[in-house]
């Protein structure tokens, strides 16, 4: 009995045939072998815009009829109207950027955006509007070379010194060598005043005491930005005046008259100190 059951289960045991190693191994279109490459990472996809759009076409209304109940020979077609209850197209877009291992990052509304202009800020524009004649792009200092007020005279070499080491173009008005200069500016400040005053490119900077204030403080060179330098004057040296050649200085000329005689007259030309501006600064 013992070995008829041994004889049984050798039967029953199974045993691989190459037919059967075929059909184990034999590969089905559908499905995915372990081997296969579609189980290595896929290529990341890059998505430009994801556009959503929902629009609702609403159906044609067709009034077949007048005002007063007949039908019409061709029926009037509104095509395009909407009842009121119904909400209006909507457009929906989503601007995303689309990153490897499919995360997606929210694009910024101004990355497009046009930069915005600096505006600079001029020094000047802090300081009172006065502009003398012809000053507009200029340095223009009312000065004196009196010696009555000491003072005054000390104040005027200060700043008459102090803007020479800038080696800047500058339109120095002596009021004491010519009485125009100080009408000028006393119309400029509607009252009498005393020099020194500066004037740069038509804003009025202050005497001597803010002017000086603004060296000290290292903010008087920033006013002095387009200023051309300094060039010496090859008729004046930079006076700004000369003496009149009509009558010297001595603002007399002799004039004859019909009896053969000479008159004295005051000269036409110069100023109350036999002077004349230089034509080639002035």
């Amino acid at each position: 009995m013992k070995g008829f059951k041994g004889r049984l289960l050798k039967k029953l045991k199974f045993i691989p045939t190459i037919k059967s190693l075929r059909k184990s191994f034999a590969f089905h279109p559908y499905h995915k072998h372990p081997f296969s490459n579609h189980n290595r990472h896929s290529q990341p996809v890059y998505k430009d815009q994801d556009c959503k759009i929902n629009i609702h076409i609403p159906d044609p209304v067709i009034h077949s009829k007048d005002q007063k109940g007949k039908g019409t020979d061709l029926d009037q077609f509104d095509v395009g109207h909407q009842d009121n209850n119904k909400s209006a197209p909507k457009i929906e877009f989503k601007e995303t950027a689309t990153k490897e291992g499919h995360s997606q990052l929210p694009i910024a509304s101004n990355a497009f955006d046009k930069p915005e202009t600096v505006k600079i800020h001029s020094p000047l524009k802090d300081f009172e509007e006065k502009c003398p004649p012809g000053g507009e792009d200029s340095v223009v200092l009312y000065t004196t070379s009196l010696r009555g007020i000491r003072k005054t005279f000390e104040d005027c070499n200060a700043i008459r010194y102090l803007l020479s080491s800038f080696r800047i173009l500058v339109h120095e008005r002596d009021v004491s060598m010519d009485m125009e200069f100080r009408e000028e500016l006393w119309r400029l400040f509607g009252e009498k005043v005393i020099p020194p005053k500066l004037f740069i490119k038509g804003r009025y900077i202050g005497g001597a005491d803010e002017v000086i204030g603004l060296h000290e403080e290292g903010k008087l060179k920033k006013l002095f930005e387009g200023i051309p330098s300094n060039i010496p004057c090859s008729e004046c040296a930079n006076m700004r005046f000369l003496v009149c050649p009509n009558c010297d200085g001595s603002r007399k000329v002799f004039a004859e008259t019909d009896d053969d005689d000479e008159m004295c007259l005051k000269c036409p030309d110069c100023n109350e100190n036999g002077l004349v501006k230089c034509a080639a600064c002035c």
